[in-house]
């Protein structure tokens, strides 16, 4: 008689974006063989996008690390150190030893403890965080800070979302967003800018499409046309790096007309008369300035009307990295919140402000204090440190000397990859805790695999602040990074400060020290409404929208602070006649991803369903500059080039601009971005840079 596989049902969180989506994994013989998310679930609605269906084969991937592994090179180096543990390692290949986890660490905290004592705690550095749980992050920064005793750690918000915490901050006094997504729902007005949403957030797409086609109260701006797009009642494409220069002029509009609403103004912000008559006196913010920025004039009728709207009625706003990541993205967020504090679009159901963050756990990284300047629950660390663009070149000038990673992959998705390379030659200690062997991980002295989101309990925070406790879906020997950090703080001399029996005792440490966010969520409440989800602050009952009656200031006043737009880039190749030319040069690049891959798509493909649909990095452009290009092109900018890259055409894309993925490393995308960033948070402009097109003709036969 067939014996019957035992079949489980199992609920846990999404392990992509940071939607965080609720998911139950249907499991046989400890093998995920399907995901899919319940009718009922808050933040998935039932649905759930392609990676958060079909993406869990990179759990049980042939090429997962099980066994940590030592490169030689680092052994021959340290020949006592391969004396003593040579009965523990084993050869794997012409590089690499295998290992268990008690050598790996002994190891690691060998190394560390010499690079301490001859170099000092400020030559160690930590990066990463963002991809596992918030007791992981929690306790990498607290390794970091305590065990290591540096102030040296970051996470991938430097990437991504950093200027939105900035610039919410400086003017309402929380960096995150302030609304439930379901308020969708109760809105009147929508503006997305600087996010392909359906293809990156698709679960909060459906929420604005489903709205969008029966209300037609949505607007898009955009440097392209995005799919979301095609139900836009304003579609807006702008020129690159037009963000401030278009909201400063949304903000001109509602002042000069007088749409804003002054009770709000008067009682529950500061600054304005100041700002009011900054605005208005500068030239750059009045949309008529449109009329002279040919292929674009449109734009000074457009945009007074997206302003009109937005002010008269219950608005929300949704960006994403096209806003933050450039050279002005802190105070392009600074010029979206002054939008909401003019018209009161704020601290009330289907009005309010939304970034929409990218990693599934970057929230929570930041809420754990996984950055330079902040501990966790946002207070003042007693060390300020280096952001990553710095700690690289600190590395470079041989200022660090050893580097904790765990799961970021900073060789592959930082900008300015040759300075990178050099960087990491210079250390003389890399550790990475990953999955796989990523661009980084294949520069590591030693790698520790870890578990993935679907083998361990912890708790994600989405984009909306909503905390979900994941749970195994399947069972593995493997450690959780966490894990990891608390055997190295043991064997440095910091065992009573990482006495953490489970993950569970991680977490009620950290409702101790963040109290103002999570000192009411324990575990047996997240248990409890594990599918529905808790938003922070959380005490006796969560906050689904935050700044009621007052914001998160020090006196609970909302705060004006002008910046003017700068004249720069593409609107100044305009506007002196050298854009619209006969040349290869001169065109401007912008990135992004695309529905079927994840970031660096170490986890993605490794699904065939994911990886059969988009196998490469594409360029697109627009179909003008065919004949021109040809099947393949070369980028080549100041800083570096691409690899030869596919070319698809599209209306999309204006004449002159471009976009790609970058999810390959192989296409060597990130090589055309040098040290250009926000000048107030550093975080990388991606999304444009000038570059010359190179065709690749028939004779070329790849790199």
């Amino acid at each position: 008689m067939e014996q019957k596989v035992e079949r489980k049902e199992i609920e846990s969180v999404c392990t992509y974006c940071g939607v965080g989506c609720d998911i139950t994994g249907v499991v046989e013989e400890n093998r995920i063989v399907k995901v899919y998310a319940q009718k009922d679930g808050v933040v998935s609605q039932g649905k759930l996008c392609i990676k958060g269906k079909y993406g869990y084969d990179f759990v049980e991937a042939r090429d997962r690390i099980r066994r940590p592994r030592v490169r030689k090179s680092f052994l021959e180096r340290h020949p006592e150190l391969a004396a003593r543990y040579r009965e523990r390692l084993e050869e794997l290949d012409a590089e690499w030893m295998v290992t268990d986890l008690e050598t790996a660490t002994d190891l690691a905290a060998a190394k560390l403890a010499e690079i301490r004592e001859r170099h000092g705690s400020h030559s160690f550095c930590a990066i990463g965080g963002a991809r596992t749980s918030c007791e992981s992050a929690y306790s990498f920064q607290k390794f970091c800070r305590e065990t290591m005793g540096s102030p040296h750690v970051d996470n991938c918000a430097r990437v991504c979302h950093s200027p939105s915490l900035k610039g919410m901050r400086a003017t309402i006094g929380e960096g995150a967003a302030t609304n439930p997504y379901n308020d969708i729902y109760e809105t009147e007005f929508m503006i997305v800018i600087g996010s392909n949403t359906i293809e990156a957030h698709p679960i909060i797409a459906n929420r604005i499409v489903d709205v969008a086609r029966t209300q037609n109260n949505l607007a898009v701006i955009d440097v392209r046309r995005t799919k979301l797009a095609k139900l836009a009642k304003h579609d807006c494409i702008i020129p690159f790096e037009a963000n401030l220069l278009i909201l400063n002029m949304m903000a001109y509009v509602i002042l000069e007309e007088e749409l804003y609403d002054k009770e709000f103004v008067a009682n529950r912000t500061k600054n304005f008369e100041e700002y009011r008559q900054k605005i208005l006196a500068d030239p750059y913010a009045d949309p008529a300035f449109f009329k002279q920025v040919e292929g674009y004039e449109y734009l000074a009728k457009m945009i007074p009307n997206i302003a009109r709207e937005y002010a008269v009625k219950r608005s929300m706003i949704f960006w994403g990295l096209g806003i933050t990541e450039h050279l002005d993205g802190s105070y392009a967020v600074m010029a979206l919140t002054h939008l909401a504090l003019l018209t009161g679009n704020i601290g009330k159901t289907g009005a309010g402000l939304m970034p929409l963050r990218g990693q599934n756990n970057v929230q929570g990284a930041c809420d754990m204090g996984c950055l330079p300047y902040y501990a966790p629950d946002y207070k003042a660390p007693k060390e300020v440190g280096l952001m990553t663009p710095q700690l690289i070149d600190a590395m470079e000038r041989s200022e660090i000397k050893a580097l904790l990673n765990m799961g970021e992959d900073i060789a592959h998705i930082h900008p300015n990859l040759g300075k990178i390379d050099r960087a990491l030659n210079n250390l003389e200690f890399l550790m990475v805790q990953e999955l796989f062997m990523t661009e980084i991980a294949q520069r590591a002295d030693i790698v520790v695999g870890v578990k993935s989101a679907y083998e361990k309990t912890g708790v994600y925070i989405n984009a909306m602040r909503r905390l979900h406790l994941s749970q195994p879906l399947v069972e593995s020997d493997l450690p959780d990074d966490w894990e990891v950090l608390r055997l190295m703080a043991s064997k440095l001399g910091d065992e009573e400060n990482f006495d953490f029996a489970d993950s569970e005792a991680v977490w009620n440490e950290v409702r101790r020290v963040a109290p103002e966010r999570f000192s009411g969520a324990a575990y047996y409440r997240l248990k409890r409404h594990r599918k529905r989800g808790m938003q922070w602050p959380i005490y006796h009952e969560d906050t689904p929208i935050l700044h009621l009656l007052d914001f998160r200031t020090e006196d609970g006043l909302g705060r004006f602070v002008y910046h003017p737009w700068q004249k720069r880039g593409m609107v100044e190749e305009i506007l002196e006649g050298r854009f619209y030319r006969d040349s290869l040069e001169g065109y401007y690049l912008t990135t992004g991803r695309t529905l079927a891959h994840y970031n660096n798509a170490a986890q993605t493909k490794r699904s065939r369903r994911l990886e059969t649909r988009y196998d490469e990095d594409l360029l697109v452009a627009n179909p003008e500059e065919q004949e021109r290009f040809g099947e393949r092109v070369i980028l080549r900018s100041e800083h570096g080039e691409s690899e030869a890259l596919r070319v698809v055409y599209s209306d999309g894309i204006r004449p002159r601009t471009l976009f790609c993925t970058f999810h390959h490393a192989k296409s060597r995308i990130n090589a055309l971005f040098g040290d250009e960033s926000d000048e107030l948070i550093l975080t990388a402009r991606f999304k444009s840079v000038r570059v010359e097109v190179i065709p690749v003709g028939e004779e070329w036969g790849g790199s």
